[in-house]
C-alpha cells in the first residue's frame, strides 16, 4: 500500500500561509507569519499532503546564487511522525538546492537525521531572550546610525563580505520588514549593520554584522535600548564574551541548536557575524 512517505511532494507558494502556519502549530513552534511569508516569498518551500489534503510535512530551501543554501523550517505533523516525510524532504531539498554548500540549523531532535543526510555540525546557536537594560557604565555616544537608502550597496558588500555570498533578495528586503536598520560608519566607509524586527511575542535583533566584538555590542544595545518588551538575540556560540555581556543586560540564554554544513565548506568573514537575520536564513 502506498505511504506518505511515497506521496508527492509539491511545490508550496504564498497561498499555502495558513497550512504552514497550523502545521507549525501542531508542533508547538510559534505562528510566525512575518517569517513564513519572507521565506516563502524568497525562498521555494516544499511539502507533502495527506489524502484529505491537508498539509502533514514542509521544507524551504532559500538559495544565494550558486554559493550558499539554506534548508529551513523542516516540519511534519506530530500525527505522521516516523513514517518517512521528513526523511523524503529533505533528500528531496538538498537535490534542488543547486549549490555548493547548504546548512541549517539543527535542533537535538532532527539532528541524527540531518547527519544520516551527510550534514556535519560546525558550530552553535544559543538563542538569548529578556528585557535589554543597560549596565551602569555603558558608553551613551552613539556609534551607529540610522541607514539611508543610499547605504543599501555598502551594505549589500559588507554583508557579501560577512556571509561569503550575495544575499541582494533578502537584504533589499530589510528595509519594509525591520523596525530599525543601523549601520555604523568609519572614515565614510559603512563596516558594519544590523536590523531588529518585530516577531509574535519578542523583537528579533538580526542580522548583527561588525568589525569586532565592541561594534556588535554597540549596534545591539542601540538597536535594544527602543525596545518596549523583551528582545531575541540568536548568538554564535563562538562569542562567549558577547553572551556575557548580553545576560548581564538581561538577556540571557534560553536554548541552544546545532548550526550545520553539507558540502563545500562555508565562505566568508563569518567571524563578522555574530547574529543571523534569522535561523531559517543563516
Amino acid at each position: 500500500m502506498p505511504t506518505l512517505a511515497d506521496a508527492p511532494i509539491r511545490t508550496l507558494d504564498p497561498g499555502d500561509l495558513p497550512p504552514c502556519l497550523s502545521l507549525a502549530a501542531d508542533r508547538d513552534w510559534p505562528r510566525e507569519e512575518h517569517k513564513w511569508r519572507l521565506l516563502l516569498d524568497i525562498g521555494t518551500g516544499y511539502g507533502i499532503e495527506d489524502d484529505a489534503g491537508d498539509l502533514v510535512g514542509s521544507a524551504i530551501v532559500t538559495r544565494y546564487g550558486h554559493d550558499v543554501a539554506v534548508i529551513s523550517m523542516v516540519l511534519v505533523a506530530s500525527r505522521c511522525a516516523r513514517q518517512g516525510i521528513g526523511r523524503r524532504l529533505m533528500t528531496h531539498a538538498l537535490r534542488h538546492a543547486g549549490t555548493a554548500s547548504v546548512q541549517l540549523h539543527a535542533t537535538t531532535y532532527g539532528r541524527p537525521l540531518y547527519e544520516k543526510l551527510g550534514f556535519r555540525a560546525v558550530g552553535a546557536t544559543v538563542t538569548h531572550l529578556g528585557v535589554f537594560r543597560p549596565a551602569a557604565g555603558d558608553p551613551t555616544v552613539d556609534v551607529s546610525r540610522p541607514a539611508l537608502d543610499t547605504d543599501l550597496p555598502a551594505i549589500l558588500a559588507t554583508d557579501a563580505a560577512a556571509f561569503g555570498a550575495d544575499r541582494t533578495q533578502l537584504i533589499t528586503r530589510l528595509p519594509a520588514i525591520a523596525r530599525q536598520l543601523r549601520v555604523i560608519e568609519r572614515d565614510g566607509r559603512i563596516t558594519g549593520y544590523a536590523g531588529a524586527w518585530p516577531s509574535v511575542d519578542n523583537v528579533v535583533i538580526g542580522p548583527v554584522i561588525a568589525a569586532d566584538m565592541g561594534d556588535a555590542q554597540a549596534l545591539i544595545a542601540e538597536l535594544a535600548t527602543g525596545v518596549d518588551g523583551p528582545v531575541r538575540l540568536d548568538l554564535d556560540a563562538r562569542h562567549e564574551a558577547l553572551s556575557s555581556w548580553a545576560a548581564l543586560r538581561g538577556v540571557a540564554p534560553a536554548t541552544r541548536v546545532s548550526a550545520m554544513a553539507y558540502g563545500a565548506p562555508l565562505r566568508g568573514q563569518r567571524e563578522r557575524l555574530y547574529i543571523p537575520v534569522m535561523q531559517a536564513l543563516g
